[in-house]
């Protein structure tokens, strides 16, 4: 198995892949042609990135049966999907903000993230994990009082910083049971299997090009066990998926501000 990062650089964001306390840094990225520079350095003391900035993240509401039901609803007769934009991504460490001015009640939800690895358009189940470049930790931050409200998700999941990723991209691991626990301030939020997904993972990744071509470095966040629940300012909140690594965030209130007109 590779786990692929993406690490702040003197001149910008660079790729490796880890080996034990170190990187071997590639080039260009692993979405294309790629190969090591030779060039090794140490994992402590880097900055982590989120490992992709996708063009779309698509997002799939209600997989687990339990999580649906804690919603107060049953799993639909078809996949539910919705999109988040690629500006609420962020990287491990960096701090969730809470909208308070708009929302009084954010929940997280940790979740297996597949990265696509291939132009993946109408394509068969088979296809679809031949298109699969690996699987990262992600935490689709919801605003439920938002979400309850309107009938379109996007002001609720769509809030900048409310799609951490990271820390690594996993290739060639097997997604079929692969254990998902969420804590904030060490005490265990949500604790589930992928074993429990409603729609696995080869089937959501043909489902969703039956409707969208998916683009090298896209992302599908898969659903969340049951267990979500609120954070406040202060906590920090850690998604750890076996294979791949553990997600951390602070959380923080989002400063009182407006950008200056052109």
């Amino acid at each position: 198995m590779t786990r692929f990062i993406r690490f702040a650089g003197d001149e910008g964001p660079r790729y490796g892949m880890l080996d034990g306390s170190e990187v071997a840094v590639i080039a260009p990225h692993p979405f294309a042609a790629h190969r090591p520079t030779g060039e090794r350095v140490p994992v402590q003391g880097l900055q982590l990135l989120a490992p992709v900035i996708p063009s779309k993240i698509v997002c799939v509401g209600k997989n687990y049966r339990d999580h649906a039901a804690e919603m107060g609803g049953e799993v639909p007769d078809e996949p539910l999907f919705f999109l988040k934009p690629s500006s609420s991504v962020i990287g491990p460490g960096e701090p969730i903000r809470l909208p308070v001015d708009l929302s009084s009640e954010v929940h997280h939800e940790a979740e297996l993230a597949i990265v696509i690895g291939a132009l993946l358009q109408r394509v068969t189940p088979e296809q679809a994990r031949a298109g699969i470049l690996g699987f990262t930790c992600a935490n689709d931050i919801t605003a439920r009082d938002l979400q309850r409200r309107e009938n379109q998700w996007f002001r609720a999941k769509g809030f900048d910083s409310f799609c951490p990723l990271g820390p690594a991209i996993a290739t060639d691991l097997d997604p079929s049971a692969l254990r998902i626990r969420c804590t904030v301030d060490g005490e265990v939020r949500q604790d589930g299997s992928t074993a429990d997904l409603v729609w696995d993972v080869a089937a959501l990744v043909s489902e969703i090009s039956q409707v969208t071509t998916l683009l090298p470095s896209d992302v599908i966040l898969t659903g969340t066990p049951a267990g979500v629940g609120p954070l406040a300012a202060g906590q920090k909140v850690r998604v750890e998926i076996e294979g791949i690594g553990v997600l951390e965030n602070p959380v923080v209130d989002r400063p009182d501000h407006q950008l200056a007109s052109p």
